[in-house]
C-alpha cells in the first residue's frame, strides 16, 4: 500500500472536491483519481462515491479514514523524532486555530517562525473538536482552542489570552447612544452567528439561556468573516471574542458594544499533545506560546 495514496483519500475526505484534494497534493486531478482506484483495488473495496464530481464517502470510506489518518500521522510523527537531534525544527508546522481563536494567531506565529528559522507555518481553521482529533492522529502539530469549555485530553496547554464578547452592529443601526448593550436586546436583533457545531455559538447560547433567552439567528456562517459582511449590509448584527475589535480598529462603518452583563471570561491558548519525549514540533510550539504569554502579562 503505497503513502502517497492515503495521502489522496485524506485529502480528498478533507477537501470534499477531487482539484482542490489535487492541488493540495501537488498533483494532477488524473494522478489523484488514478491513486484512488488503486487503493480501492487494493482493498477490495469502493471508497468514494462519484460521478463527475465527488460524491461523498462510502461506508467503508468512512470506516477506513481514521486509520488512514493514523498511518499518516504516525508517518510524519517517526519524520520528526529522526530530526529530534537536529539544531532546530525543519519543515512544516501544522497550526490549527479554531475561528474564535483566528485573531490570535499572528503574534504565536510570528515568534514561533522568528525563533525557528527553520520552519514554515500552515494555519488551518477548525472545530474544537476537529482539532483535538486532529492531534491525536498527529495531523496537527500544535492547536489554539478553549482551555476551560470542553477542553481537550491528553494535552499540555498554555494560556495566551481571556476571551470576552462584543455585540457588534453596523453604524446607524439604532445603537449610537448605547455605552452597552444588554443580552435581552441583543437577542431581540437581527442576529447572525456561527453554527452550533462551533464551540463559540454552544458557549453563548449557554449565557444566553443564563438569562433565560432562547435565541434563534436570522443566518449562521462558519466564519467570522461572513458574519461580518452580513453587519455590513446593514440587516444584521453579531456576537465576535474582542481579540477581533482589536484586529479590526478604526473601521467607520461598525461599533463594538460590550455586554451590559459581561459573560465571564473563558481562557484560550495553545495545546499540544502530552507525549514523553515530547516532539521537536510540540517543544517549539510551546516554548512560543510561553514567550507570547510572558509578553500579554508584561
Amino acid at each position: 500500500m503505497q503513502l502517497q495514496h492515503l495521502r489522496y483519500f485524506t485529502a480528498l475526505a478533507r477537501e470534499r472536491h477531487f482539484a482542490s484534494a489535487a492541488a493540495t497534493c501537488g498533483v494532477s486531478q488524473p494522478t489523484l483519481s488514478a491513486g484512488l482506484v488503486a487503493l480501492e483495488q487494493e482493498l477490495g473495496k469502493r471508497l468514494v462515491d462519484r460521478d463527475r464530481r465527488f460524491i461523498g464517502l462510502t461506508e467503508q470510506g468512512v470506516a477506513i479514514l481514521p486509520w488512514a489518518e493514523q498511518v499518516l500521522g504516525a508517518v510524519r510523527g517517526l519524520s520528526q523524532a529522526a530530526e529530534a537531534l537536529s539544531v532546530a525544527p525543519q519543515g512544516e508546522f501544522r497550526l490549527a486555530a479554531i475561528p474564535a481563536a483566528l485573531a490570535l494567531v499572528g503574534r504565536l506565529g510570528d515568534r514561533l517562525l522568528r525563533d525557528n528559522p527553520g520552519l514554515t507555518l500552515s494555519v488551518h481553521s477548525d472545530t474544537a473538536r476537529e482539532i483535538q482529533r486532529g492531534l491525536a492522529a498527529n495531523a496537527f502539530d500544535a492547536g489554539v482552542t478553549y482551555l476551560d469549555h470542553e477542553p481537550a485530553a491528553n494535552v499540555l496547554s498554555v494560556a495566551l489570552h481571556e476571551e470576552q464578547y462584543l455585540f457588534v452592529a453596523r453604524k446607524g443601526a439604532g445603537f449610537e447612544v448605547d455605552a452597552a448593550v444588554s443580552w435581552k436586546r441583543a437577542a431581540g436583533s437581527r442576529l447572525c452567528l456561527l453554527h452550533q457545531g462551533m464551540q463559540f455559538r454552544r458557549i453563548l447560547d449557554r449565557h444566553f439561556a443564563e438569562h433565560g433567552l432562547s435565541v434563534i439567528p436570522a443566518a449562521i456562517a462558519d466564519s467570522y468573516v461572513s458574519l461580518l459582511s452580513l453587519v455590513r449590509s446593514g440587516g444584521f448584527t453579531t456576537i465576535v471574542p474582542a481579540s477581533y475589535a482589536q484586529l479590526m480598529a478604526g473601521l467607520e462603518w461598525c461599533r463594538f458594544l460590550p455586554f451590559a452583563e459581561p459573560a465571564p471570561a473563558r481562557r484560550v491558548g495553545l495545546v499540544v499533545v502530552g507525549r514523553d519525549p515530547l516532539g521537536p514540533m510540540a517543544g517549539a510550539a510551546l516554548l512560543a506560546a510561553q514567550a507570547v504569554a510572558r509578553d500579554n502579562a508584561g
